[in-house]
């Protein structure tokens, strides 16, 4: 990574182009920057959830999060550069394997609610699910490694495991879809 920004306003894109980290120049509607923009959405989301009371190891999880999406943009903005490490995805998979298993089984499909903190955490999932969907877009137009797409697919998931353990986290629980078939099961028990 090169070049660091001396100057925030360089003007250089008021033609509809963005420089990328091995110098090329794209158009801002091309997939690249699409992809880009959505992991670093993602990154700004997670900082917000940052910002409610959390576990001190879901903070420390997600703090992670936030590096390892810095270098996941990284590798986006340099075409064949690699950032995301491997043992990245190694991690999700453990911390998703650590928090599922204090969980209960899903009854019926959850609302995105409860407290304000496992909400957020359905938003950064919901925008993780946008940035895989660009990536998988970025991934038919050139050839990339798998690593990026891989680790916002096992992302959205975690968040979605956080958002559970999140609404528990003051003796609260999911809040689940009342749906025709839950309705009736609890009628019959």
């Amino acid at each position: 990574m090169g070049n660091r920004l001396t100057q925030i306003a360089t003007r250089t894109g008021d033609d509809g182009t963005t420089g990328l980290g091995n110098n090329t120049r794209v158009s801002k509607n091309s997939g690249r920057p699409h992809a880009m923009g959505d992991v670093d959405e993602l990154n700004y989301h997670i900082g917000l959830l940052l910002c409610e009371p959390l576990p001190q190891d879901v903070r420390e999880l997600l703090i992670d999060v936030q590096h390892q999406l810095f270098n996941l943009g990284g590798e986006l903005s340099i075409p064949g550069f690699t950032l995301l490490k491997d043992d990245a995805l190694a991690q999700l998979d453990q911390q998703l394997a650590h928090y599922n298993a204090q969980l209960p089984r899903l009854q019926e499909f959850i609302l995105p609610a409860g407290t304000r903190a496992a909400a957020q955490a359905h938003v950064c999932r919901t925008v993780a699910r946008r940035a895989e969907r660009a990536v998988v877009a970025l991934q038919e137009a050139e050839d990339m490694r798998a690593a990026p797409r891989q680790y916002l697919n096992r992302l959205s998931d975690l968040l979605f495991v956080l958002s559970r353990v999140l609404n528990r986290m003051d003796g609260g629980d999911d809040v689940y879809w009342k749906s025709e078939r839950l309705a009736r099961q609890n009628a019959t028990e």
